[in-house]
C-alpha cells in the first residue's frame, strides 16, 4: 500500500502550485501546448519517494486554452518494489478549469486519474481472531480519481483533493492494516488496525499550499505545505514540507529540493528491497533538471 499522491500526482495542472503557460490575459492564441521533461535524483510525491530513494524521469504535456480550459498528460517513472507488478510507469490524466486573475485572486476546478499500470498487490482484508489468523485475500490496485479545487493569490496558490475512487493509492484494511503487520515490530498495532473492520479510503482528502518567490537573477524561491488526511486510516494521516531554488540557465531549470515527511507510521512507507526494509519517507535533498519545449 502506498499511501502518499497525489502524483497529485501533484507536480503540475490543478494538483501542483504551476500556473498555466498561457495566462487568462493572453489573447494573442487560442491555446497553448508545452512539453517539460525532467530528471531528478529522486521522484517524490508529497514529500515520499516513489522511485525507492533512486533517480526517475517524468514528461509533461500540458494544453491550457484562452478561456481557462485546461488539460495534462503526465508520465513518471515509479519503482516496481514499491507499486507491485506493475511496469514501472505512473500515468496522470487531468482537466478543469481556471478562472480569475492571476496577478491577484484567481480559482481553478478539475478532476485528474493517477494510474499505475499493471500494478497491484495482495493481502488480507480481515482477520479471524478466533483462529488467529488472516483471512480474505484480496487484490487492490494504487489507481485513484480525484476531484480538486484551487484557489490561488499572486503566487500563492492553494489547492484540496477529495478522493473519489475507493481507495487513495491502495489504502484500505488490507494496504495499511496489513503494511503495520509486515513491518511492525509490534504486532499489536496491525491487529489493532484489523479489529476496526473492514474499510476503503473513499472520501480522503489531500491539501496543498504552495509559494513562488522570484529572487532575480533568474532564480525563483519555493515554499510547500501539505498534509494528507485518509479517511478511516488516521495512521496514514501526515504532514510534508519543501523548500526549494530553480534556476533558469543554458535554457534548463536546474532545481534543487530539501522534502521532508513527518508521517505517523512509517510502516506504511516501508517497501521491500531484496530482503531490507528501505524507507522511503527519509528528508532528502532532490537535484533535477528540466526544459520546457
Amino acid at each position: 500500500m502506498r499511501t502518499h499522491s497525489i502524483h497529485y500526482m501533484m507536480a503540475a495542472l490543478l494538483l501542483s502550485g504551476a500556473t498555466p503557460a498561457l495566462s487568462l490575459a493572453d489573447e494573442m492564441a487560442s491555446y497553448a501546448v508545452d512539453v517539460t521533461a525532467r530528471v531528478s535524483s529522486d521522484i517524490r510525491t508529497r514529500g515520499v519517494s516513489d522511485s525507492l530513494n533512486r533517480p526517475g524521469a517524468k514528461v509533461t504535456l500540458q494544453v491550457a486554452h484562452e478561456s481557462g480550459l485546461v488539460a495534462l498528460a503526465e508520465f513518471t517513472t515509479v519503482s516496481k518494489k514499491e507499486f507491485l507488478g506493475g511496469d514501472g510507469a505512473g500515468v496522470l490524466l487531468a482537466g478543469g478549469y481556471r478562472f480569475g486573475d492571476p496577478e491577484a485572486w484567481h480559482f481553478g476546478l478539475g478532476l485528474a486519474s493517477e494510474m499505475f499500470p499493471g500494478a497491484q498487490f495482495k493481502a488480507p482484508n480481515r482477520f479471524d481472531f478466533d483462529t488467529f489468523t488472516p483471512t480474505d485475500v484480496r487484490s487492490t490496485n494504487y489507481n485513484s480519481q480525484f476531484a480538486v479545487l484551487e484557489i490561488g493569490y499572486g503566487a500563492l496558490e492553494g489547492r484540496i483533493a477529495n478522493v473519489l475512487s475507493k481507495t487513495y493509492r491502495g489504502a484500505n484494511t488490507g494496504g495499511v492494516c496489513g503494511a503495520i503487520l509486515q513491518f511492525s515490530q509490534d504486532p499489536t498495532k496491525g491487529l489493532a488496525c484489523y479489529a476496526r473492520g473492514d474499510h476503503n479510503s473513499r472520501g480522503s482528502l489531500l491539501y496543498d499550499l504552495d509559494y513562488k518567490y522570484a529572487l532575480g537573477m533568474n532564480t525563483t524561491l519555493k515554499l510547500h505545505a501539505g498534509y494528507q488526511q485518509i479517511a478511516n486510516f488516521d495512521e496514514a494521516n501526515f504532514a510534508d514540507y519543501g523548500v526549494g531554488l530553480v534556476h533558469r540557465w543554458w535554457g534548463f531549470d536546474w532545481g534543487l529540493d530539501w522534502v521532508t515527511a513527518k508521517t505517523r507510521a512509517r510502516e506504511l512507507y516501508l517497501a521491500d528491497d531484496d530482503g531490507h526494509a528501505r524507507a522511503t519517507d527519509d528528508s532528502r535533498w532532490v537535484l533535477s533538471v528540466s526544459r520546457q519545449f
